[in-house]
């Protein structure tokens, strides 16, 4: 094996292995590949090391502790496959640079922040357009499945069964939500008469709502509302799934719901209304305790 391009020759081996495995590996792949320019740059032909591994983490220009981690634990698993052929190749312990993700504290929407933003959400430009309409129907069907922010935007018309209250085939509507949807889609059906896209959300102009769009709604809006403060922690979308799984926990806790029980897919399917918006103030805490009352012996890791 030539010596001048000696890791970069493994790399591509290991990749070819992987993918014809069916692994697609693309961001790990240029992350390997880059890992190996610099092995073969910096440690030209010498075996892998606990050092030259943590060089190359910490290499990044971003500087962030979770960068570094993320690269680490994208060259753990090449570092196994290299010891097979290299043995005096080190493999680094598992979160050697700490958590390789850092997960935000869950904001949980109050009653009165979920109508204001709502309510705000009417009044988007241009005024009496079908955007307003979109991003507001795109809301309240977030709030009443928990789906993630990009899945009802990947929703074509097709995925849409009003007989059935299904969307996909898997989540399970309340009638007052198939109800909600049925209007917007008589709404965006006066709006569109020839729609770019079989997506079930539109634009004003007939092509998609994609994600980006109802970030950029969402971030106006957030702005707009006052939301945005120094030191305080933003809402996100996101935050909308973490508050409809709350509100489900507190309705079943009341209700007197076994949680020892309840599975994560019952959530959409058990939900009373489109909008359950009674919880308080005090809803993140509550739910936690709930939470730790249905798993008594689950620890949690701290990091």
């Amino acid at each position: 094996m030539n010596r001048t391009n000696y890791m970069a020759q493994h790399v591509e081996q290991y990749l070819a292995l992987r993918r014809a495995f069916g692994f697609q590996l693309n961001i790990a792949g240029q992350q390997l590949q880059h890992f190996a320019r610099f092995a073969d740059r910096t440690a030209g032909g010498q075996p892998l090391t606990q050092e030259l591994a943590l060089r190359w983490a910490q290499s990044s220009s971003t500087g962030k502790q979770t960068t570094a981690a993320r690269r680490l634990l994208i060259l753990r698993p090449f570092t196994r496959y290299l010891r097979t052929v290299e043995p005096l190749t080190e493999i680094p312990p598992d979160r050697i640079l700490g958590p390789a993700q850092y997960r935000c504290i869950p904001y949980i929407y109050t009653d009165k922040e979920m109508r204001t933003l709502l309510e705000a959400a009417s009044s988007l430009r241009p005024r009496g357009g079908l955007r307003a309409r979109s991003f507001g129907t795109y809301l309240r069907l977030l709030s009443c499945t928990g789906m993630r922010p990009a899945e009802p935007l990947r929703l074509t018309c097709a995925d849409v069964d009003f007989q059935s209250d299904t969307l996909t085939r898997i989540v399970v509507l309340h009638p007052t939500a198939t109800k909600a949807l049925q209007e917007y889609a008589r709404v965006r059906d006066s709006f569109v008469k020839y729609p770019r896209s079989p997506a079930f959300f539109l634009s004003d102009d007939g092509s998609a709502f994609h994600h980006k769009k109802a970030i950029q709604a969402f971030r106006y809006l957030r702005r707009r509302l006052g939301w945005v403060r120094p030191g305080c922690r933003l809402p996100r979308l996101y935050d909308m799934r973490h508050t409809f799984v709350c509100r489900r926990l507190l309705a079943w806790h009341r209700d007197g719901v076994d949680l020892h029980v309840v599975s994560p897919r019952m959530l959409r399917d058990q939900l009373a209304d489109e909008l359950d918006l009674s919880a308080g103030d005090h809803l993140a805490a509550v739910a936690k305790f709930i939470l730790h009352a249905a798993e008594p012996s689950r620890e949690v890791r701290r990091t």
